[in-house]
């Protein structure tokens, strides 16, 4: 896949991404068929929305409700995306405790992969501004995520990427958990739940007591 980068050389490496962050996301102009690699920020503002001061910009999508709910279904007939990552982070509750222990998620090679999103655009009233959004979509989780929560992203295979940026209207057969034998997971340490703790030690495998594991 050929894509377009020319608006974000140089763009700093993320190990700790957050919501309302500006992360790297791939989109094809459906006109042009041109694939783009664009900064967007993380949490989705529909483009009817009125004012999002104090409303909600979810994050995620479930693929059960993203193609009907309001908030997400014309992004997810019209405006598909791929967040491209090395890795995600889920956190699992530990019985008798109120601090969840957080762990790193990868593929076995170290590969990157993309996960699936959406996207819009909303115009500021006030400047003209367009704002440009994104929201993964969450799916089942696999045997492997599974041992610590019941949800993970949407990952794409290679051979399905051009299909998900493409313009069929609901590739809903596409929204499954990923294959768990390609993938691995590790503890790490509670910092990665500051977001300025942005640097590689982040993911750094961590021994867990007993009672955490």
């Amino acid at each position: 896949m050929n894509v377009r980068d020319s608006r974000v050389h140089n763009y700093p490496p993320r190990w700790n991404a957050a919501p309302s962050q500006e992360l790297l996301v791939i989109r094809r102009n459906h006109q042009t068929g041109e694939v783009s690699l664009d900064p967007l920020r993380w949490g989705l503002i529909p483009y009817w929305c009125k004012d999002p001061t104090g409303g909600r910009k979810p994050i995620n999508a479930k693929y059960e409700t993203v193609r009907n709910l309001p908030t997400f279904r014309d992004a997810y007939r019209k405006r598909r995306c791929m967040v491209p990552v090395d890795g995600f982070f889920e956190w699992k509750a530990i019985k008798g405790q109120k601090a969840k222990q957080p762990y790193a998620i990868a593929m076995k090679d170290s590969s990157p992969f993309g996960i699936a999103g959406i996207w819009e655009n909303w115009k500021e009233p006030a400047s003209g501004e367009w704002i440009r959004t994104f929201a993964i979509i969450t799916t089942d989780s696999n045997e492997l995520v599974a041992e610590i929560h019941d949800r993970m992203p949407v990952i794409l295979a290679p051979a399905d990427y051009a299909r998900w940026l493409g313009g069929e209207p609901d590739p809903r057969d596409l929204m499954r958990p990923f294959p768990a034998h390609l993938m691995r997971m590790w503890p790490i340490s509670t910092r990665v739940n500051k977001p300025e703790n942005d640097d590689p030690s982040i993911i750094e495998p961590i021994e867990l007591a007993t009672d955490a594991a």
